[in-house]
C-alpha cells in the first residue's frame, strides 16, 4: 500500500522518489534535480470534473481558473487584483497555475531556486492558494465568455461528435458530464467558495516536488504551502460509481453539412491502475497508436485511401476512461471506413498482434522512454501520475523492463478481456453509417 511507504522516508534506486507525509497531513514525493537552480511542484486533490454535481458541470474548471482573478491579503501581504497578481508573477519569473481534470483539481508553481526569489515566490504561491478573491463581476465577464465559446464550438462537427460519443460511452458517469450555459448559470461565487473550502485541505493535498531542492528545503516548502489552507480534518469524500459497461451497440448518426464526416467508435476501456496497463499500452501501439506504422492507418488510410489519419486511444483514469478509434473521411465513404475500422478491430480483438508487430511496438516504446521524463516538466508529471494512481514508487524504473516483457498472449488476452467490439458505440457526425 502506498500509505504504508508514506509512513517513513524512502529512496529508491534509478530515478529516486523520495515520499513521506508531512506533518499537515500532505503526502509528499520529491526527485532531487540539482543541475539546474528551477523547481517545479504540483499539488493534487480529489477534486476534478468526476466531483461536479450534474447540474453545475463545469464547477472544478470554473473555480480553478477562478484562482487567478485576485487574492485577498494575508498577513502583511496586500490584496491584489488579476492585473496585479499576473505582474507580481511576472515580476519574479515565476508562475503559479490552476487547472482541473477528470480527476483532479492541480495547481502548479515553476520559480528559480535563487534564495530570494524562491522565499517571494512561495510567499505569492500561499497566498493565490489559500486566499483567492472570488471577485463576482469578473465570473460574470468569464461565465458568459465560456457560455460564447460553448455556443462557438457547437458549430464545429468535431465538438458535436465529441459530445454524443462521450454521452453515450458514460451515460450517467460523471466522466460524460456536459458543460453547457445552462450548467453555468447555475454556477455561483457561492457555489465555488464552498467546493474549494471543502475541497483544498491540506490533508487531501498529494505534493509532488522536482528541482534543485533538498527533502529538508521541500517539508519547509510544504509547510509554507500548506499552513494559510483551511485546516478542516479531511471526511470521506462520497464514492464516485465505476463507468458501466455497455449492454449493447449504439450506432449514432448525426446529421451536419460538412465537408468531412467525423467518426468515433469506442466503449469504456481500463482504470489507470489496472494489471492490464502494458499489455494495452503495447497492443495500442500496435492496432491504431504509432501512427504510420499502426494497422488502422495500413488498412484505413494505405490500403483504401479512406481517412488521412485514423488513430486509438486510451484515456484510463480513477475510473475506466474510454477507448475510441477516431477518424475523418468523406461522408460518402463514411460507412465503409465505419466498416472497415470495426473489422480491424475485431481481428486484432481474435488474433492479436503478429510477433514481428510485437518486438517493433516494444523496440519504439522502450527506445522512446528517455523522452517521456527528459525535462523536469515532464517527470513531474509522471510522479504526480503515481501519486494520484497509487502506482508503484518504482514504476518509473521498471516501465521498460514492463513493457519488454510483453507477449503476443497477454496483449491478446488483455483486448479480449476488454474490449467488446460487438457492443460498442459508434458516432458519425456529418455522414450515415
Amino acid at each position: 500500500m502506498l500509505l504504508a511507504a508514506l509512513l517513513s522516508p524512502q529512496v529508491l534506486a534509478g530515478i529516486p522518489i523520495v515520499t513521506w507525509q508531512h506533518a499537515s497531513g500532505a503526502q509528499v514525493f520529491l526527485v532531487e534535480s540539482p543541475a539546474i537552480p528551477m523547481l517545479d511542484v504540483l499539488m493534487d486533490v480529489d477534486g476534478g470534473s468526476r466531483r461536479d454535481p450534474a447540474a453545475q458541470a463545469g464547477l472544478a474548471s470554473a473555480s480553478a481558473a477562478m484562482t487567478s482573478k485576485g487574492v485577498l491579503a494575508l498577513g502583511q501581504r496586500p490584496a491584489l487584483d488579476e492585473n496585479a497578481l499576473s505582474e507580481a508573477w511576472a515580476d519574479l519569473g515565476a508562475s503559479f497555475g490552476a487547472s482541473a481534470s477528470a480527476d483532479r483539481l492541480s495547481f502548479s508553481l515553476r520559480t528559480l531556486t535563487y534564495p530570494d526569489l524562491l522565499d517571494k515566490s512561495l510567499a505569492l504561491a500561499a497566498q493565490q492558494l489559500a486566499r483567492p478573491s472570488w471577485p463576482a463581476d469578473i465570473w460574470a465577464t468569464e461565465r458568459k465568455r465560456w457560455q460564447a465559446a460553448i455556443k462557438e464550438a457547437d458549430t464545429r462537427p468535431a465538438t458535436r461528435a465529441g459530445k454524443a460519443y462521450s454521452a453515450a460511452v458514460y451515460g450517467s458517469h460523471p466522466y460524460g458530464f456536459e458543460v453547457t450555459a445552462q450548467t453555468l448559470d447555475r454556477i455561483e461565487v457561492a457555489d465555488m467558495r464552498a467546493f474549494y473550502a471543502r475541497t483544498v485541505l491540506p490533508c487531501r493535498a498529494r505534493i509532488s516536488l522536482v528541482g534543485a531542492i533538498t527533502r529538508a528545503q521541500a517539508d519547509a516548502l510544504v509547510s509554507r504551502l500548506m499552513q494559510p489552507l483551511n485546516q478542516a480534518a479531511c471526511t470521506a469524500l462520497p464514492a464516485v460509481a465505476n463507468v458501466q459497461p455497455l449492454a449493447s451497440a449504439q450506432n449514432l448518426a448525426v446529421p451536419f453539412e460538412s465537408a468531412q464526416a467525423h467518426v468515433l467508435i469506442g466503449q469504456p476501456g481500463i482504470t489507470r491502475a489496472d494489471p492490464d496497463f502494458f499489455a494495452m499500452l503495447v497492443g495500442n501501439y500496435i492496432l491504431g497508436g504509432g501512427g504510420f506504422v499502426s494497422q488502422l492507418t495500413t488498412e484505413v488510410r494505405e490500403k483504401r485511401g479512406l481517412s488521412y489519419s485514423v488513430y486509438s486511444t486510451f484515456n484510463p483514469g480513477l475510473h475506466a476512461g474510454a477507448f475510441t478509434m477516431s477518424l475523418q473521411t468523406r461522408p460518402d465513404q463514411a460507412a465503409q471506413a465505419v466498416a472497415v475500422t470495426r473489422e480491424v478491430l475485431k481481428k486484432f480483438v481474435t488474433q492479436g498482434p503478429t510477433e514481428a508487430e510485437l518486438q517493433a511496438a516494444k523496440d519504439n516504446l522502450i527506445g522512446g522512454f528517455a523522452l517521456r521524463i527528459d525535462t523536469n516538466r515532464k517527470l513531474l508529471d509522471n510522479v504526480a501520475n503515481i501519486a494520484a494512481n497509487n502506482l508503484p514508487l518504482n514504476y518509473l524504473d521498471t516501465w521498460t523492463s514492463r513493457v519488454d516483457k510483453i507477449t503476443v498472449a497477454d496483449v491478446k488476452a488483455a483486448f479480449a478481456r476488454h474490449l467488446q467490439p460487438d457492443r460498442m458505440v459508434t458516432v458519425v457526425v456529418g455522414g450515415q453509417p
